[in-house]
């Protein structure tokens, strides 16, 4: 089976859902998911600068974060378990402010998001993962921000039932004082 690259933007503009090359045979399978001249014959102008990797187990949450300063877009794909992968527009001055949209990102279905600057990004860990980070600015420890995954006013609807409750959720004491989006709304969102 060989599958090419697709790219979907999404309806917040900028972000992209991607199905990487993906090619098996007897052997087993190779999977390409960035190339920088394919990116660009789709419209997508996106250079590396910085590759990490996060494993999780089963019910752990990282909320929604982002850089206030030196904003960090970044290309996230699950390479093996599964994670519900959640995306938030923070552009004041996009039509989607404050919408989200959630994905399944599994090392099954391969697929990838481009979350573009001035994006919140977060996921809830399914089943224990490895998820990439393929950034294309680096991280910047002192603008690291956040919102708290259980914000009213974004009103993400985690799917907690598949990690069987919120009983069971692994949250970082740094995830857990997170402002609300009220708190960086009045700040004056970058």
């Amino acid at each position: 089976m060989v599958q090419k690259f697709s790219f979907e933007e999404l309806e917040l503009k900028g972000a992209y859902l991607i199905k990487p090359f993906f090619a098996d045979d007897i052997r087993g399978g190779f999977v390409k998911d960035y190339s920088k001249e394919l990116f660009l014959a789709n419209g997508i102008d996106y250079e590396l600068k910085e590759v990490f990797y996060t494993i999780s187990h089963k019910g752990v949450i990282r909320a929604l974060h982002f850089q206030e300063v030196n904003q960090q877009p970044k290309l996230v794909r699950c390479v093996s378990g599964k994670v519900f992968d959640v995306i938030v527009d923070l552009r004041p001055d996009s039509p989607t402010f404050k919408k989200w949209m959630g994905f399944y990102l599994s090392g099954d279905n391969m697929n990838e998001l481009l979350i573009p600057a001035h994006f919140a990004h977060g996921y809830l860990v399914i089943e224990d993962s490895i998820v990439s980070y393929k950034c294309s600015a680096p991280f910047d420890g002192p603008n690291d921000s956040g919102i708290m995954f259980n914000d009213p006013d974004i009103a993400v609807k985690w799917p907690f039932e598949e990690i069987g409750g919120i009983d069971k959720l692994i949250i970082a004491d740094k995830d857990k004082n997170l402002q609300s989006f009220k708190e960086y709304f009045e700040k004056g969102c970058n």
